[in-house]
């Protein structure tokens, strides 16, 4: 007995140690994410969900993906390009009841990518007979951490492992569930309490399918859809967001003259209230759809 003592020890020494490098790594990578201004997306959920196999499947990374505690401690950062812009799409730790008190600490410093993210795709393993419980678990980790009140998505991942009802060969099909969709027709799917109201995405990672699914919802949560249009910068003050046009790449064509910069700009919808914000409203305005500003400020 003392020998186990003594070896569990040295894992949680081991895995703190891990930790501590991994703070210093996540702080660089935050830094490198400010600059880059792309919407910041975290996949968050209960331990052998899915989380890195999904990840890996969208990203076409190689993140480790394995059936075991703590396989993934690193939070892994990848650029995710989707049909109307790019995301900054984080994998983290496994979620998991009951973690030993030394190890609270530093994981809530590894789960930081999600309390700073724009949105969370929380993975549930669709085939576990105890997922309402896992849901709950994470939202409760999630409200201890200042990241509850992030818009999530909740990803029912490995429908490849769940039967059709009523006695049909093969297996569900993905689906995607908006929020609060009353009784939509369509093929009967399993219910969470949990779950209901929230908008949920049906998929198998580790077969590609429903992929497309959870990406249109990330480009529809996120405001991806692009604009397109003229913009004048005044010769004072507009250098800065000039640089930022051009860093987004969102600028097609630009002219200068007395009167300061004129630019032709194609960039996501995200991304223009984004640097409207920053720029106190003109001259992006004008792109913007019509809608009240404090609404899109918020």
């Amino acid at each position: 007995l003392e020998t186990d003592r003594r070896l569990l020890q040295k894992r949680v020494d081991q895995l703190q140690k891990r930790l501590e490098k991994v703070e210093v790594q996540q702080t660089q990578m935050r830094r490198a994410r400010v600059r880059s201004e792309m919407p910041r997306v975290a996949l968050v959920g209960y331990t052998n969900a899915g989380k890195s196999t999904l990840f890996n499947a969208l990203t076409g990374s190689d993140a480790y993906a394995a059936d075991k505690l703590f396989a993934t401690l690193d939070p892994t950062v990848r650029r995710l390009n989707l049909a109307g812009g790019s995301i900054m799409l984080s994998d983290t730790v496994g979620f998991v009841r009951d973690l030993p008190h030394e190890l609270v600490a530093a994981f809530r410093s590894t789960l930081s990518e999600a309390r700073e993210a724009d949105l969370l795709l929380h993975v549930i393993d669709a085939a576990d007979p105890l997922r309402e419980e896992r849901i709950a678990q994470v939202d409760s980790v999630l409200q201890e951490i200042g990241a509850g009140d992030i818009p999530q998505v909740l990803v029912y991942n490995k429908i490849d492992r769940i039967p059709r009802v009523s006695g049909e060969e093969g297996y569900i099909e993905p689906r995607h569930d908006q929020p609060n969709p009353g009784s939509s027709p369509g093929q009967a799917m399993p219910t969470d309490s949990v779950g209901m109201g929230r908008e949920r995405v049906w998929l198998s990672a580790r077969d590609g399918i429903g992929l497309e699914l959870l990406e249109g919802a990330l480009t529809r949560r996120l405001s991806l859809e692009r604009i397109q249009g003229a913009v004048h910068l005044p010769a004072a003050h507009s250098e800065r967001l000039r640089s930022r046009l051009h860093a987004l790449g969102a600028v097609r064509a630009e002219t200068h003259d007395e009167h300061g910069w004129h630019l032709q700009v194609d960039l996501s919808l995200a991304d223009a209230r984004r640097l409207a914000v920053q720029a106190g409203g003109a001259p992006l305005d004008a792109l913007l759809p019509e809608a009240p500003r404090e609404e899109w400020m918020a």
